[in-house]
């Protein structure tokens, strides 16, 4: 099997969300679901010392992540009725619409956050890495359509080798949890998993 995943900069990311509107196009997806979101993290605040002269520690960066079409995915592991599978000739994560009861376990198990239940089809929906693109020799669409150039696509280990082994910051899960199939190109002033000097600065964005 040859194993593909995704590679985020974000040293180039600007939240422009070109991304996420690419592939609610593509998929034709409701507003209530994105199969990829952009967060925005940030913090810190201004501080006047006995001279008057302000500082600040304040920061923000963004971070687009999708399905990370993971070795460990929990939604497979978590699905009651074995809905979700694993191709084996790319790595992607799947979910089959013919067993598929939309429970949400999926969508609960998930610590991104990819898989959702879409109410009116009453079915789990995710992103398939667009597999009629790659199977096509295409980017999947939010690559192809990043202005920034700040997203990647390709065989993990091809990934790994061009731009490292970075695979989480904050606010997204400790890599270890679901083994995802994701590089990270740190952004400046980028946390560790887990960091509380900041927080998710839109999360009404993030479905």
């Amino acid at each position: 099997m040859a194993q593909y995943g995704f590679h985020f900069d974000g040293t180039r990311c600007t939240g422009c969300k070109t991304c996420v509107l690419a592939c609610k196009d593509k998929n034709d997806l409701p507003n209530d679901i994105n199969f990829r979101n952009v967060h925005e993290f940030g913090g810190g605040s201004w501080k006047q010392d006995a001279s008057g002269c302000w500082t600040t520690d304040a920061f923000t960066y963004h971070v687009s992540v999708a399905c990370n079409h993971c070795d460990a995915p929990a939604c497979m592991e978590m699905c009651p009725q074995g809905a979700i599978g694993k191709d084996e000739a790319t790595g992607e994560v799947f979910s089959d619409p013919e067993m598929c009861i939309g429970c949400g376990t999926c969508a609960n198990s998930c610590p991104y956050g990819a898989p959702k239940v879409d109410a009116t089809k009453k079915k789990s929906v995710k992103c398939d890495m667009c597999a009629d693109r790659v199977a096509a020799g295409k980017q999947p669409v939010c690559v192809e359509a990043c202005p920034l150039r700040a997203l990647d696509f390709g065989k993990i280990d091809d990934l790994r080798a061009k731009y490292g082994t970075d695979a989480e910051v904050a606010p997204l899960p400790a890599a270890s949890e679901t083994k995802p199939n994701l590089v990270i190109t740190l952004p400046v002033n980028a946390k560790k998993v887990g960091d509380t000097s900041g927080d998710e600065q839109n999360p009404r964005e993030i479905k």
